[in-house]
């Protein structure tokens, strides 16, 4: 493959500005600038040179195919974090028939090249992508091949069950013990056991890499624009004593001690004539409809829509009107921490029900070995080999061990240059 090259560090001012090289002639480069670089993984300090020309004095590091981040020749470059030095250097890079690399392109060669599993390389993009703690969490232990792990022992499993029903099969005529096919059976159920407990656990995963959504609901002028305001420390959403002026649903993104939450702003609910507020009112109830969780805010306590198990009601203007249940004022801050409180004990349980899998890939991957499992005992030995195959071959997919051309463009796309 040619050669690549790509700032690493983001473009601009900066203390250090990065170039990352991969390929068959990164070290001939490097050292076409640098000179001979004796020992991998040391650090150099070095004059880089274009011919005649200083370009800059730099930190180089050199590291051999097989030992390396992308599984080739790599080259690092630690220069002055000056834009002009890394277009020069670019200049110079170009000229010895190296290229710009694409999006991903790293990442994506250290796929192709065995140095992580596409199960990694998704939880690299989610770490690349991550906004709070919980979710670094989660795709820290991606990046650490966790569920590659998983997949292996579970096939392991499979291969020991279809290497019994193989033996049932081959030597048909010849003494057999008599419990192999109960410990096919028990390997089957345990594995498609396993398997259930992972897919039960990837909606909660799912939620947790996209970010849970609040909905903030009631009649008009309850107060939940302030209210949104409130939470987010500054001026969100418009407040007037005119209802209906919220039309659109405002979100407010934040890390709400280290869940990623969005609170949603919508339209008060009521009976309108005005076809826009009609509109945005249906898009309120569909918003809140589909949110993890909802809050209902009215000035008398009593909420406008149906509440269902989860929900949070609330009376608004506690610095106006008294009431009993759980009250906040948007103006004072008085109860908005307590309601945090809140909805951060409901979204936490949830978020500790989420495991390893939380892409639609891997969950559709783990479906068919689940279906390919369930079996049934009257089954003939080489229907029931054909199942374990199916099953062994869903769970390589799912971590990109075969068959994951067609995902590789999606998911290196959302990586960055460089990466």
């Amino acid at each position: 493959m040619d050669t690549i090259f790509a700032e690493a560090t983001p473009p601009g001012r900066g203390g250090v500005s990065v170039i990352r090289l991969s390929g068959s002639r990164a070290r001939s480069a490097l050292e076409s600038l640098a000179g001979v670089i004796s020992e991998p993984r040391k650090a150099y300090l070095r004059a880089l040179r274009d011919g005649d020309d200083l370009i800059d004095r730099a930190l180089v590091i050199w590291f051999p195919e097989g030992g390396s981040y992308t599984g080739e020749e790599v080259a690092e470059l630690h220069l002055h974090g000056a834009p002009v030095i890394a277009n020069r250097l670019t200049e110079a890079l170009l000229a010895r028939g190296l290229r710009r690399a694409e999006a991903g392109e790293f990442t994506r060669r250290a796929f192709l090249n065995g140095r992580m599993d596409l199960a990694e390389a998704e939880g690299l993009a989610d770490l690349l992508s991550a906004e709070t703690e919980a979710q670094r969490k989660l795709a820290m232990r991606a990046t650490e091949g966790e569920l590659g792990r998983k997949s292996d022992a579970l096939r392991a499993k499979l291969v020991r069950a279809g290497a019994l029903v193989e033996a049932s099969i081959d030597f048909a005529d010849e003494e057999v013990p008599e419990d192999v096919p109960d410990e096919v059976f028990a390997l089957i159920e345990e594995v498609r056991s396993e398997i259930l407990g992972m897919l039960a656990s990837y909606p909660a995963t799912e939620r947790l890499r996209h970010g849970y959504e609040v909905a903030i609901i009631g009649p008009p002028n309850a107060g939940k624009s302030s209210l949104l305001n409130r939470i987010g420390q500054r001026e969100i959403a418009l407040v007037t004593n005119i209802a209906g002026t919220t039309r659109d649903v405002l979100e407010l993104r934040t890390d709400l001690r280290g869940l990623p939450v969005t609170f949603l702003d919508t339209a008060g609910l009521r009976d309108s004539d005005d076809p826009v507020e009609s509109m945005g009112i249906q898009r309120a109830r569909e918003r809140a409809e589909s949110a993890d969780l909802r809050i209902h805010l009215a000035e008398n306590g009593m909420s406008a829509e149906p509440v269902r198990d989860g929900d949070i009601l609330v009376r608004s203007k506690a610095d106006l009107i008294s009431g009993s249940g759980i009250s906040v004022s948007a103006r004072t801050g008085e109860g908005v921490a307590e309601l945090l409180d809140m909805v951060y004990d409901r979204l936490r349980v949830r978020a500790a029900d989420s495991g390893l899998v939380g892409h639609k890939r891997q969950a559709e991957a783990l479906v068919r070995a689940a279906a390919a499992l369930q079996v049934d005992r009257q089954l003939p030995p080489e229907f029931l080999a054909e199942s374990l195959r199916q099953a062994a071959q869903s769970l390589a997919v799912m971590v990109g061990r075969i068959g994951a051309e067609d995902y590789l463009d999606e998911i290196f796309a959302s990586f960055c240059i460089g990466k």
